[in-house]
């Protein structure tokens, strides 16, 4: 029970009427939340299609055919095989509630990229989370005319976007750059030209970096010289940014170059740092190949200092809640109970975290003999 409260602004008895309104409804039962919030998901293979020599969408489904959690064109789940997982997003449109399209682009040494590609079959199940993530255009701070600087399968949120637009015929303007090694390897390539054709509100370029046989675009690199060529001039547009972890310095000094700031660049997170020993926090003189003991879950092993404390705890059998692996979600939270550990640039820790030793495990590495508590 409240007390009376004089009216503070117009409309102010209107809004506290709907908040009593709304305190007096039954609280949501756990089903109901996890309609849409689920914490685990378990889907079948329905199609696998092939994208490209090193790509393959797998379309998958829930076996009773009853509708998938929504999500937001941009965002992903974490898909788990071979005793870990990685987070892949879905190139499907949201209009879309029967499949979930997830595109996976073997990488050299991808572990779980080659298995799903290498193995996996229609028919076959895979666990996953429900979706997350927040790489997902917001209207009211990204604006209506968006520029996506794609490298790779980088591509695979883009064409989310893509396909929401042109499912729910949105006003937005969106001008895809991406960038490719090979024009044989453009992923989404024919589906895009004829989305663009129909749509005038989308634009689509290809850089291609080796040169384009059948002579569309420019080749080479994500200059600021051919991002303005391509874009003009971007005038305060929200820049989406997502590729290889190389393409994210490069692509922010090319547009610092061009002056756009900071503020209206926004990055996918994508994996731990390959080399977190370059980062300028990490200790001068400590040698990210040597080895350190970490006890964790009763046990005690040896790892490097340069393996992030998760792989390292999946080596073990030890399986923390897991989901971006970039540092972002903060489901692999540990906590430091005693030694030193680097906290990667990409760790989104609160201010709190630091004082009380908790840190993301994806994106940690030991410096120290290091006691977690999991």
């Amino acid at each position: 029970m409240h007390h009376p409260i004089a009216p503070l602004f117009d409309g102010h008895e209107e809004i506290r009427a709907e908040i009593d309104g709304r305190a007096a409804q039954p609280v949501a039962r756990t089903a109901d939340v996890d309609a849409y919030h689920p914490r685990r998901l378990t889907l079948t293979v329905a199609e696998i299609i092939t994208e490209t020599a090193s790509t393959k969408t797998f379309r998958v489904r829930r076996e009773d055919g009853r509708p998938l959690p929504p999500f937001l064109a941009g965002q992903y789940v974490g898909v788990f095989a071979d005793g870990t997982s990685r987070p892949y997003a879905m190139s499907s449109s949201p209009a879309r509630a029967d499949h979930y399209d997830l595109t996976v682009r073997r990488v050299a040494s991808g572990r779980i990229s080659n298995h799903l590609i290498d193995t996996l079959a229609v028919g076959d199940r895979l666990t996953t989370t429900g979706p997350m993530g927040t790489f997902h255009h917001n209207p009211l701070f990204h604006g209506e005319d968006v520029v996506f600087l794609a490298g790779g399968s980088g591509v695979v949120p883009a064409m989310s976007m893509i396909r929401d637009i042109a499912d729910h015929a949105l006003p937005r303007r969106f001008h895809l750059i991406y960038g490719s090694r090979r024009a044989d390897d453009i992923i989404f390539r024919a589906e895009l030209d004829a989305i663009e054709t129909r749509h005038p509100g989308i634009r689509v370029d290809h850089v291609v970096l080796e040169g384009d046989p059948l002579g569309a675009g420019p080749s080479g690199l994500l200059t600021a010289e051919t991002i303005e060529a391509l874009a003009g001039p971007l005038d305060g547009r929200m820049v989406y940014v997502c590729g290889p972890q190389a393409l994210y310095p490069y692509a922010l000094e090319q547009l610092t170059l061009l002056g756009h700031p900071r503020r209206r660049i926004r990055f996918e997170a994508n994996g731990a740092p390959a080399r977190p020993e370059a980062q300028p926090h990490w200790p001068a003189g400590t040698d990210p190949e040597e080895e350190v003991t970490v006890t964790a879950g009763g046990t005690s092993f040896r790892t490097p200092r340069n393996r992030p404390l998760l792989d390292a705890l999946e080596d073990r059998g030890i399986r923390p809640e897991a989901a971006c692996r970039s540092g972002e979600c903060g489901l692999c939270v540990v906590r430091v109970v005693k030694g030193e550990v680097h906290a990667a640039e990409e760790a989104r820790l609160r201010m709190s975290d630091g004082p009380f030793g908790w840190t993301h495990s994806c994106v940690a590495y030991p410096l120290t003999d290091t006691e977690i508590d999991v």
